[in-house]
């Protein structure tokens, strides 16, 4: 999933203050990355089937799905804060 084109104006240049914001984003995006990994291989690995094994895999890849596009979102304000 992509975020859709913004419509902010350019970044400014990033002060000391801005780079370490930004980089706090992204320390923050990949853990939520990691975590939709994580997510993703517990629920693959669940040895039960049938519709109640069903339906917790599709929650988890759901939960799964918003930590994904919220690593996406924290990444683009890091890129706005700081692009470099």
């Amino acid at each position: 999933m992509t975020l859709p084109p913004s419509t902010a104006p350019a970044p400014r240049p990033a002060t000391d203050g801005r780079r370490a914001a930004a980089s706090r984003l992204r320390a923050h995006a990949a853990a939520l990355r990691s975590h939709a990994q994580r997510l993703r291989a517990s629920a693959a690995a669940v040895r039960w089937s049938g519709p109640e094994a069903t339906a917790f895999r599709q929650e988890v890849e759901q939960l799964a799905g918003r930590c994904s596009v919220a690593a996406q979102a924290l990444t683009h304000s890091a890129t706005r804060l700081d692009p470099s």
